[in-house]
């Protein structure tokens, strides 16, 4: 298609229902038995940018191309990413499709991106005839150790036979326990190589992997204990919430419990923004009274989340004083950075309903009264201003303010990394899970454009908001290509202030002003849209914000809307590196 308008193509669910294995044996190539895995485990759109290495699977995707959807992006890295979308919002495992070389090596990023932020991807690399492994032969490169820490796994498959096995294995791996990215890498020789078929089966089982704990019930009783005693318990949420399926679970025992919630940025739309027990944002810029409060409760749960350092401050300021309760998934999370007192292994699907029953019914008044004061003290101080300006030049906050208005919080909001992403998790309403897919542990700058793109195709019937900074959104503006060529219906929302912000901040925070190259100098947005059939507009006025936004998510279509806002506005509150979270600053 090359309509900019057009939806986003899906394949009838018939087409993706998992195959059953066939006992009628076929001779296929390495490629087709490529392709017919991924019908097998229910693929239906692959990101992808062809190459002489992996043109052997593109030749036979030809005649699977009424079956298998193929977004041609426009870079490697745009390709992951828009995978990336795709999975956080579908909530299955994302496609990829690179050639060897530059092609392979552009996944770099994007692999690091989805193994921190626990993103299940299956990337399949074409590499160099076997023969040629080791000789520095044209476009070779050694992906299997370039990939090595920023996969979850990975492997070169050098005879088609093992084919249908390795990638049943990748599928497996990458979707079950804490989910991650795995790259297969296969020669030339295994896509062209013809074998006898004999069906797919999936995986289910692997020997030395354990992707679930097995749940200890009396760690359970025991963190129940804890709980029912507390009189300051405190809940921090994490995506593991949210990649466990377990958000009716996780409110079941938020309301139960009757315990304040927080949440990491990874874990916005887990429960309700406006639930009452939703206390808000945890980290750097999150809001001040669960910062400031954590160090004051007695009884610290977390669940599905890893305790990183923008979470924690000084972590030996962190919650000293409190009795520390931590359900994952990932043994290796339990004390890695903060000493557990009760460890909790399990699947939060499994272990919440088993600490639900387990605790008593409560209500903490005065404890949750204190988390309404602090917000309080913030609204005067920070959020009434960001909302409500007075000065001549557009707040962030007040773009996010009437988005929320417009879309009544059932958007899914893309943000790309900077002091836009900070106002947007702040500020932007969720009504529902999946709604937040943002760069969290790796704070990719890039990561907002292409990974809208996947994000609607991940979920086609909502709207989809891509909001971007002016730095962030010329890393790979190229994937407007992509928008213009299969209609990805995304709403571009480019909040440019004309500078690197972020950085900005940290250099008039902490460097007196001394602004280091990041005065940065950007194009005519919209007319560069419209060069990709795109249509837009840009604005500096309030009066005209309403109706530019409602205009942008009317419009039939893909539309780029730039708002210029104040240059040296600034994201508070603020905890400052190296400083204990009891040490926020509201200014």
């Amino acid at each position: 298609m090359s309509n900019a308008t057009a939806t986003p193509k899906t394949t009838p669910k018939s087409k993706t229902e998992p195959a059953a294995k066939t006992s009628v044996v076929r001779e296929l190539s390495g490629s087709q038995a490529v392709l017919e895995a991924f019908l097998a485990e229910g693929v239906d759109t692959i990101f992808g940018y062809p190459g002489g290495a992996i043109m052997p699977i593109y030749d036979a995707l030809y005649d699977y191309r009424d079956k298998l959807n193929h977004i041609l992006v426009r870079h490697e890295q745009g390709g992951i990413h828009a995978a990336q979308g795709y999975a956080r919002t579908s909530g299955r495992t994302g496609v990829v499709f690179a050639t060897s070389g530059p092609g392979a090596t552009n996944l770099v990023t994007g692999l690091a991106d989805a193994m921190i932020d626990s993103t299940p991807l299956v990337c399949v690399t074409g590499q160099v005839f076997a023969s040629l492994l080791g000789t520095d032969a044209f476009q070779e490169t050694d992906v299997i150790n370039i990939t090595t820490p920023v996969t979850k796994w990975n492997y070169q498959v050098t005879d088609a036979t093992e084919i249908p096995s390795v990638l049943a294995k990748a599928f497996y791996i990458a979707g079950s326990g804490r989910p991650g990215p795995v790259l297969i890498d296969i020669t030339k020789n295994a896509q062209v190589q013809k074998f006898n078929y004999e069906g797919y089966t999936k995986c289910e089982h692997i020997r030395s992997y354990r992707p679930k704990p097995i749940v200890r019930k009396e760690y359970i009783t025991e963190a129940a204990h804890l709980i029912n005693e507390a009189q300051r318990p405190f809940v921090l949420f994490g995506q593991g919430v949210i990649l466990g399926g377990a958000e009716k679970e996780f409110q079941a025992f938020i309301e139960k419990s009757g315990i304040p919630a927080a949440w990491t940025i990874l874990g916005a739309g887990a429960v309700p923004t406006d639930h009452p027990l939703n206390v808000g944002m945890l980290g750097m810029h999150g809001n001040y009274g669960p910062n400031l409060l954590t160090n004051e409760c007695d009884v610290l749960i977390a669940i599905g989340m890893r305790f990183d350092d923008r979470v924690t401050g000084r972590l030996d300021k962190y919650a000293k004083q409190a009795k520390v309760i931590h359900l994952d998934i990932d043994p290796a999370e339990i004390d890695k950075n903060i000493k557990t007192t009760i460890p909790v292994w399990g699947d939060c699907k499994e272990t919440l309903p088993l600490l639900t029953e387990a605790v008593e019914k409560k209500t903490h008044t005065a404890w949750l009264q204190r988390f309404k004061d602090a917000y309080k003290k913030e609204v005067d101080a920070v959020i009434h201003d960001e909302l409500n300006p007075t000065t001549a030049e557009m707040t962030m906050g007040e773009v996010l303010k009437v988005l929320n208005e417009l879309t009544g919080g059932d958007a899914v909001i893309v943000t790309d990394v900077g002091q836009h992403q900070m106002v947007a998790c702040r500020y932007a309403k969720f009504n529902g899970t999946r709604s937040n897919v943002t760069s969290g542990g790796l704070g990719t700058m890039g990561f907002g454009l292409p990974a809208a793109i996947g994000a609607k195709y991940g979920a086609p019937d909502r709207t989809v908001v891509a909001i971007i900074g002016d730095g962030g959104f010329q890393m790979t503006l190229q994937e407007l290509g992509t928008i213009m060529q299969f209609g990805a219906d995304v709403k571009i929302l480019i909040l440019n202030n004309r500078f690197l912000g972020m950085v900005r901040q940290w250099q008039e925070l902490f460097n007196d002003k001394r602004y280091s190259f990041v005065d940065i100098t950007s194009p005519d947005f919209v007319a560069l849209a419209k060069a990709y059939y795109i249509d837009g507009q840009s604005i500096t006025d309030r009066k005209d914000l309403k109706k530019a936004l409602q205009t942008m998510l009317e419009h039939k279509g893909s539309y780029l809307l730039e708002i210029f806002t104040g240059k040296e506005n600034n994201v508070f509150p603020m905890v400052p590196q190296g400083c204990s979270v009891s040490e926020i600053r509201l200014k």
